[in-house]
């Protein structure tokens, strides 16, 4: 819109879309810096500044799209990296990135640099530094650096940039990974893009790219591969199911719900993110679908080693990722979908 055109429907464009900073006060959360980005084509996501710039809870059109744990927010005081930990600090959130150095579950890594690695790395218990929040164009812009070190061993900075065009109802997600020592370093990444009711309901159906190779994490998995797209109600008890999907044509998946009238289109960086693994869990109280754009496989960073998927960053040098999310439709369908009528 035209600025002339639109300082004449409007006194101030935060009615129509804005960039808040904002500091919680209340809860497990407590004193976590948050990014509150809105556009005016009805998406509102919250950008977790000192938790790894994740993106946490997304609406769009006022409809809830991704997945909250029963933990809520944490803060990098809650993340401690020692066994067992992970699942009482997990919040889920619209994207959980997992890295640097792991993927997947706790281990030793014995083989390569003998250090103890905690499930899905220590990357989102970081607080990013140098952040912004600001309008850019036509975007609204959220970015900052996230370092990930030891003393005596590995320094890893990502640079992450989150934009959102104030017409749309899209966010993209780019990242660079550079590695600030002379040595080579081994590196692990993965996008936990996750999605929670009511667009995850028993009518909806995911669409993934025909030429794949589709690897069951486990029997139970391989049990149900013909139903690996489509979703239940809730199951008291249920296990989870795991995927490794093997993208050999274009990086595109479509989370659909026909009834809420909602299309979600994941599009992301394939040669660099060559592996689209897939968590379905539609256990009661737990009940989520996420996608993950990953360098690797979740097996954990010894797997990896052993698998010879192990990916590795050159001295000094730097790699680009990035994930998209469009979301689509008119998410008039939000009543019909509720249990509650």
């Amino acid at each position: 819109m035209d600025k002339e055109i639109l300082y004449r429907y409007t006194g101030n464009e935060d009615q129509l879309y804005e960039v808040r900073r904002i500091t919680l006060e209340e809860g497990s959360g407590r004193g976590a810096l948050l990014y509150q980005v809105s556009t005016a084509g009805g998406l509102d996501f919250d950008v977790t500044a000192d938790c790894g710039l994740d993106v946490g809870r997304l609406r769009y059109r006022g409809v809830n799209m991704s997945y909250l744990t029963k933990n809520g927010y944490d803060t990098p005081g809650r993340f401690l990296p020692i066994r067992g930990n992970f699942d009482y600090v997990f919040p889920g959130g619209m994207l959980y990135t997992c890295g640097l150095l792991s993927v997947g579950p706790e281990c030793v890594d014995e083989e390569g640099d003998g250090q103890f690695h905690p499930q899905h790395g220590r990357y989102h218990g970081q607080s990013a530094s140098g952040c912004f929040g600001r309008l850019e164009g036509d975007s609204l812009v959220v970015g900052g650096t996230v370092r990930e070190t030891a003393q005596g061993h590995h320094a890893l900075r990502m640079t992450r940039r989150i934009s959102a065009p104030i017409w749309g109802s899209e966010l993209l997600i780019e990242d660079r990974l550079e590695n600030l020592t002379p040595h080579d370093e081994d590196y692990m990444l993965l996008y936990h893009c996750n999605f929670g009711y009511p667009l995850l309901d028993e009518n909806t159906v995911l669409h993934l790219p025909e030429q794949r190779r589709t690897i069951p994490n486990s029997d139970y998995a391989a049990a149900a591969l013909e139903d690996q797209c489509r979703c239940t109600p809730p199951v008291d008890g249920e296990e989870e199911r795991v995927y490794f999907n093997e993208i050999h044509g274009t990086p595109r998946a479509l989370v659909t719900n026909p009834v809420l009238d909602v299309q979600v289109e994941l599009t992301w960086s394939l040669d660099t993110l060559p592996i689209l693994s897939q968590w379905k869990n539609l256990r009661s109280g737990d009940y989520v679908l996420a996608l993950e754009p990953s360098t690797c496989y979740t097996g954990s960073r010894c797997a990896e080693r052993r698998r010879g998927t192990l990916r590795q960053l050159r001295a000094f040098s730097s790699v680009d990722m990035w994930v998209r999310l469009k979301f689509s439709g008119t998410a008039c369908g939000a009543g019909a979908s509720s249990r509650g009528q």
